[in-house]
């Protein structure tokens, strides 16, 4: 079993930054976030394959990036220009697939953006 460790995230006023980070306990392919707003569905914010390739939702790829330390088995998703629609749960994600959601989740840490 993987277990995916987030932290960071926490409060931050419109137009601020905001940094998570997510360790994987065990080697795994793609690696990424997703969000979940309150009333909508759990939604991609970005992923990046084991080689760097990387894939964000449309909502906020001109603003967040995504790195990965395959070395230490963690990636970084680096928010900027944060809106209060970005206020959600975030999840780390990551499994088996090369470049696809992966069968595990962190338990997801509260991003809250005050206008």
């Amino acid at each position: 079993q993987v277990q995916l460790v987030e932290s960071g995230g926490g409060w931050v006023k419109a137009g601020g930054s905001l940094t998570l980070s997510c360790v994987a306990s065990y080697t795994v392919n793609a690696m990424g976030w997703f969000r979940q707003r309150l009333g909508n569905e759990r939604e991609l914010v970005a992923l990046i394959s084991a080689g760097g390739r990387t894939k964000f939702g449309d909502s906020v790829k001109d603003r967040f990036s995504i790195s990965r330390d395959n070395a230490e088995r963690k990636i970084v998703l680096q928010m900027n220009n944060l809106s209060p629609e970005d206020t959600a749960v975030y999840y780390c994600n990551g499994g088996y697939p090369l470049f696809d959601t992966g069968e595990y989740w962190g338990r997801g840490t509260q991003v809250t953006v005050s206008s």
